[in-house]
Parts: C-alpha cells; sequence; structure tokens
C-alpha cells in the first residue's frame, strides 16, 4: 500500500464513521444532531469523490493513460451516489425516519461495492501509476 491506497482508505472509514453518526441520530429522532451528522458526512463525501478524485485522482490517470473502463464506472456511481444523496436531504428535511433509513441503506450498500472496487482495483492501479505526481490528497 503507498500514499494514495493510504489516504483514500483511511477517508473512506471517515466517510463511514459520519455516516453512521448521522444514521444513529436518524434512528433517535435527534434531528438537530442528525441534521448536523449528515451535513458532515455529505461535506466529507464531496470533498472525497468531487475534489480528490474527480478533480485530482482521475484526471493524473487518465493523463498517465490509465484504464479508462474503472474510471468510468465510478464516476457512472458517484453520479448514482449524489442521486441519492439528494433523496435523503429531502428525507432529512422532511424528517422522515423511514425514508431517510431505508434510502441510507441503499446508499451504503453502494457505497462498500464502490469503496471495494475503488481499494482493492483503481487505488493500487494509481499507486503505481501515479503516486509521485500526486503531493496534495489533503
Amino acid at each position: 500500500m503507498t500514499i494514495i491506497s493510504e489516504f483514500m482508505q483511511h477517508n473512506h472509514r471517515q466517510c463511514d464513521e459520519l455516516y453512521a453518526a448521522a444514521e444513529e441520530a436518524v434512528a433517535s429522532q435527534d434531528w438537530d444532531a442528525a441534521t448536523g451528522s449528515w451535513q458532515a458526512f455529505t461535506s466529507e463525501l464531496n470533498t472525497h469523490i468531487t475534489e480528490r478524485e474527480e478533480g485530482l485522482l482521475f484526471p493524473a490517470l487518465e493523463a498517465a493513460n490509465g484504464p479508462p473502463g474503472p474510471i468510468a464506472v465510478m464516476r457512472g456511481e458517484h453520479e448514482q451516489m449524489r442521486a441519492l444523496v439528494a433523496q435523503i436531504d429531502e428525507a432529512l428535511a422532511a424528517q422522515d425516519q423511514q425514508r431517510f433509513l431505508g434510502l441510507g441503506e441503499t446508499l451504503m450498500m453502494l457505497t462498500q461495492q464502490h469503496n471495494m472496487k475503488e481499494e482493492n482495483i483503481l487505488y493500487p492501479i494509481m499507486d503505481q501509476c501515479i503516486a509521485s505526481e500526486v503531493e496534495n490528497l489533503h
């Protein structure tokens, strides 16, 4: 494992923890805590997928002639995640516990599968092809 894999896998775990806090607050119907936790999660998720992956890592891998297939799949899944996040935003605003938790379960299943592909396929490719070019993941 190198810098990209280590940092990005750690960031996956951070996102998971932030989501778990939001889910726990919704389950307890603590809507103020749920809103704060959800905002923290969506902010970190957006930083992870939009800034780090789509803004830095994917373009660097593409410039290094990395395989385009995995990047296309990840971008498509990011769009699915964004759509679910928008629906969950609405459920939270409506304080709809059942809808939030149901959509959240779907988001987490998609995210878990997505993360496994990144961690087992894409990040190792990045570590080989672009690790020396990527300096600022933070």
